[in-house]
């Protein structure tokens, strides 16, 4: 979600002319979420990235209020 939505800002700003450009934006929004996927596993000490899909996550947790 970041990337895409860091990408869609830097191209709105930037109006990329043609298909290598928007290629490049796209490259740099995924550079943003990187980073910023970096910088909280570095802060919380553990990997944020899950084998498991987003519902998998909120079936987990419907279960456990349950």
């Amino acid at each position: 979600m970041l990337a895409e939505a860091s990408a869609t800002t830097i191209s709105v700003k930037e109006q990329p002319k043609d298909f290598f450009a928007s290629a490049k934006i796209a490259k740099e929004g995924a550079g943003v979420a990187k980073a910023a996927r970096k910088q909280l596993e570095d802060r919380m000490g553990e990997s944020v990235v899950s084998p498991q899909n987003a519902r998998q996550i909120a079936q987990k947790k419907k279960h456990k209020l349950s």
